[in-house]
C-alpha cells in the first residue's frame, strides 16, 4: 500500500497537506543531503496535543479517581514506549522516511523513533482537523488502552522509591555504565541500587526507558 493510500484510510480520508505529513514520516536521515524537513517540530506539536486529548479522555473517563492517580495514568498512555506501539499497531513502520545508515541501524523499530512519528502525525492532523479531529483520532488508536489497567498503573520508578521508604532503606541510585550506538539510535544501560541490599542493570533507547526497566527488575528481586 502506498503512503497516500495508507494515510488515507488512517484518518479516513486523504489529507489536504500530503507534504506535512510526509514531513511527519520523515526521520532526519532522510534529509541530510536535500534539505528536506523532518518530524521533529510537528512531534514538538503532537506531543502536546496528546498531552491534552489524553488528560481530557481521563477526566471524562475516570470521574472519581484523584490528580495523582489520573497523573499515574496520564504518565503511561504517552510514555513513548506506547506511542511506539500505537505506531506498530497501525503499520507506521513501513511508511516510515529513513536515510540508509539509519535503516541499517534498526531506526525503523526504536521505540524513541516510532514514538515521536506517532505524535508528529497526531500534530499533522491537529493543524488539519483541529482539536476535535485530533481528540477523535487519539481516542480511535488509542482504544482500549486507557482501561487496560482497573487500577492506576504505577510507575515502576515510584514503585521502587515508595518500597524503599517503607522498608527504611536508602534512595535507590541510577547510573548509566554504557552508551552504545548512532545519534539517532542509541542505547542506554543503567544500573540502579539499594545500598548493599540488591542492585539490577537494564538497557533501553533511552536513559529513561532503561532507568525504568532497571527498576522493574530489582522490584522483581526484592519483593
Amino acid at each position: 500500500m502506498s503512503a497516500d493510500a495508507w494515510l488515507t484510510e488512517l484518518f479516513g480520508r486523504a489529507p489536504a497537506h500530503p507534504d506535512r505529513f510526509a514531513r511527519a514520516l520523515t526521520h532526519s536521515s532522510h534529509g541530510i543531503n536535500t534539505g528536506a524537513g523532518d518530524y521533529e517540530r510537528l512531534e514538538f506539536l503532537g506531543d502536546r496535543v496528546l498531552g491534552l486529548c489524553m488528560a481530557e479522555w481521563l477526566f471524562e473517563r475516570f470521574p472519581n479517581e484523584k490528580e495523582g492517580e489520573l497523573s499515574k495514568r496520564l504518565n503511561v498512555l504517552v510514555t513513548g514506549a506506547t506511542c511506539a506501539d500505537v505506531a506498530r499497531s497501525l503499520g507506521v513502520r513501513a511508511h516510515l522516511r529513513l536515510g540508509k545508515q539509519a535503516r541499517d541501524d534498526g531506526a525503523g523499530d526504536s521505540d524513541n523513533v516510532l514514538g515521536d512519528v506517532m505524535e508528529a502525525l497526531i500534530g499533522a492532523w491537529y493543524l488539519e482537523a483541529g482539536l476535535d479531529g485530533a481528540r477523535g483520532f487519539v481516542r480511535r488508536v488509542w482504544g482500549d488502552r486507557i482501561a487496560a489497567d482497573v487500577k492506576a498503573p504505577q510507575h515502576p520508578k515510584s514503585a521502587l522509591q515508595e518500597w524503599t521508604a517503607a522498608k527504611g532503606r536508602k534512595a535507590p541510585v541510577y547510573e548509566v555504565v554504557d552508551r552504545s550506538g548512532p545519534h539517532h539510535a542509541p542505547r542506554f544501560t543503567v544500573k540502579v541500587s539499594v545500598g548493599r541490599l540488591a542492585e539490577a542493570t537494564a538497557t533501553g533507547a533511552s536513559k529513561q526507558e532503561a532507568e525504568t526497566a532497571a527498576a522493574a527488575a530489582l522490584l522483581d528481586q526484592v519483593r
